[in-house]
């Protein structure tokens, strides 16, 4: 199978479902690609997730790269994405640009993921006309979840769905090969997937996208405490975890291992 790229992921909008999900090391990595998922993601969720925070706010540029190189070296059939981190995108073009060449240059990925709308069209097209991918996301943005307040559904008035319309098509128009949709109204997300050329990936968004993304450690039952509503569990990796442990403790103290 071909490795995926951006630009045959464009042709997919339509015509299949794109399954996206997030992953932060080689061995996750590669067990994904290994079942055939399209994109893999290094989201800042790595920050919740795998770090202990309690937003994306803190998860730094050093952070992504660190985690992107180790999804990289697993060698994935998949396309590889990374999110670019808390408040990079909204400095001058100069350090965004230096930001993004870093992230492609040391970890090998196929493409940056920028959270903002049509705000950040103009610094999208100058970033793609510089060479870089960009996968767009809309709806939810959890680096401005600080400014927000809490964490809420988008497009839930016409007024907002026209908002989100409105960024679709100026990240559309400025070059993204895609959108991530996050935690929007059902309905509306249709009417988004169907104003755009471009796949929109959802997340918390519904099933009238042309894709689904996850949480790895969501979806297969790692994650300890609250778990969005949305992320169904596809496996309960955390009971065998903690009877692999049990067992392995049983048998040295049991001294039964080493033989």
């Amino acid at each position: 199978m071909p490795k995926l790229t951006t630009h045959t992921l464009r042709k997919l909008k339509g015509k299949q479902p794109i399954v996206a999900v997030t992953a932060y090391d080689a061995i996750t990595a590669r067990y994904a690609s290994e079942a055939g998922v399209d994109i893999i993601l290094i989201g800042d969720s790595v920050g919740n997730t795998m770090l202990g925070f309690e937003t994306t706010v803190p998860v730094t540029l050093d952070m992504m790269c660190h985690h992107a190189a180790a999804v990289t070296r697993a060698r994935p059939e998949a396309l590889v994405a990374v999110d670019l981190p808390f408040a990079e995108a909204h400095y001058g073009h100069d350090r965004l640009l230096a930001s993004c060449q870093r992230l492609m240059q040391e970890t090998g990925v196929d493409a940056i993921k920028i959270e903002g709308g049509a705000e950040l069209a103009p610094a999208v097209a100058r970033i793609i006309a510089a060479g870089i991918p960009v996968w767009g996301h809309i709806g939810l943005k959890p680096q401005q979840v600080l400014a927000l307040g809490r964490y809420k559904k988008f497009g839930s008035t016409p007024e907002e769905t026209e908002s989100l319309i409105a960024d679709a098509r100026a990240l559309e128009k400025a070059g993204a090969f895609a959108l991530l949709l996050e935690l929007t109204d059902h309905e509306a997300a249709r009417k988004i997937t169907e104003a755009v050329g471009i796949p929109i990936i959802g997340i918390g968004a519904g099933p009238h996208c042309d894709g689904q993304v996850l949480v790895a450690p969501d979806l297969l039952g790692l994650t300890p405490g609250y778990v969005p509503s949305f992320a169904h569990k596809f496996a309960d990796a955390a009971a065998q975890y903690r009877q692999g442990f049990a067992d392995y403790a049983a048998a040295v103290r049991g001294k039964k291992f080493p033989q």
